[in-house]
């Protein structure tokens, strides 16, 4: 058996919007119980022709045995010009521990570098805190309830 390496990748097809979603799904909804409703929103879906500030969904795949085995999803919003807001970073239970997140982070935070971002925001789950913290964040908040799950608002700079 060889041993199992990360690729992620911008998503640039319905096909994979569909797999980012359908992952998301699985963590958000199933897992972690949050309303159906909550879960996808007017963000998933594909740029406009031209469109300059249009979300950034990302894929990550799970390269084993020659299999490709999704695994993982993210995207972000801009915020403003040059702040974006990282979401709905999920990553399947199974999948988890083998540093998937890390390069989902790592990427998106990349793509919103090459256009312009200079800070980044997001909502991390209290149990995804230390996650955000060893990658540099820092809490900007006390703790809120989103979809019912404790929260805290953290930022880097870019």
């Amino acid at each position: 058996m060889s041993p199992a390496t990360v690729s992620v990748r911008r998503v640039e097809s319905q096909r994979d919007l569909e797999l980012c979603k359908s992952l998301r799904w699985t963590v958000f909804v199933e897992e972690q119980n949050v309303p159906p409703s909550l879960e996808h929103d007017e963000h998933d879906r594909l740029p406009s022709a031209g469109e300059l500030r249009a979300p950034v969904h990302a894929l990550a795949i799970l390269l084993e045995d020659g299999r490709e085995i999704p695994c993982g999803a993210g995207r972000f919003i801009w915020k403003s010009e040059t702040l974006v807001k990282l979401q709905r970073m999920a990553v399947i239970d199974d999948a988890r521990g083998q540093g998937i997140g890390r390069a989902l982070l790592t990427f998106l935070e990349g793509e919103a570098r090459k256009s312009g971002a200079t800070a980044f925001t997001l909502g991390a789950q209290l149990t995804a805190r230390g996650f955000y913290e060893k990658a540099g964040y820092a809490a900007t908040s006390g703790e809120f309830l989103d979809a019912g799950i404790p929260h805290v608002t953290m930022e880097k700079r870019a």
